[in-house]
């Protein structure tokens, strides 16, 4: 593979990670300052201004991953390990809309754990392939785990009796 290939490769999944990015801030973004901040919130929960340069730091990291499954492997041969990544990358959109656009902390937590149980997996495939790819995923997976226990928790908080 030559470095122009490369090159266009660390682009596309650069770009595909961003666009994630953006598809999800699509449905967060409106309800920050409106149905977000009327949530009952753990004293723990990080401030607004804390969630945009982290997912952006870890949909970069996770662009580089893929990056190099890719770059090892080829789409022919890591069908499996990307075809994952996509499916978590889909999961990982599809939480923003299901908790900030619907109002729906419960399901959100649901389609959480799926999330969660896919980004594992794909972790574990790219380990198998690069330890580096595998090693740049657990920044994301431990940040989803956290999410994780916060989704839960907001959900709790603001049940209705």
């Amino acid at each position: 593979m030559n470095t122009r290939t490369q090159i266009l490769g660390l682009v596309f999944f650069l770009v595909l990670c961003l666009i994630a990015g953006w598809l999800g801030s699509i449905a967060t973004t409106p309800e920050i300052g409106g149905w977000c901040k009327s949530l009952n919130k753990p004293t723990w929960n990080p401030p607004a201004y804390v969630f945009g340069p982290v997912w952006t730091t870890l949909y970069i990291l996770m662009a580089l991953a893929a990056w190099l499954v890719w770059k090892k492997k080829g789409f022919g041969g890591a069908k499996l390990e990307l075809g994952l990544f996509g499916i978590q990358l889909l999961l990982n959109v599809a939480w923003s809309w299901i908790f900030f656009h619907f109002h729906q902390p419960g399901w959100a937590f649901v389609e959480l754990v799926v999330l969660w149980v896919t980004i594992v997996t794909t972790t574990l495939m790219f380990f198998r392939v690069s330890k580096v790819a595998g090693g740049l995923m657990l920044p994301y997976l431990g940040w989803v785990t956290f999410a994780s226990v916060l989704n839960f928790t907001i959900w709790q908080l603001n049940l209705v009796a």
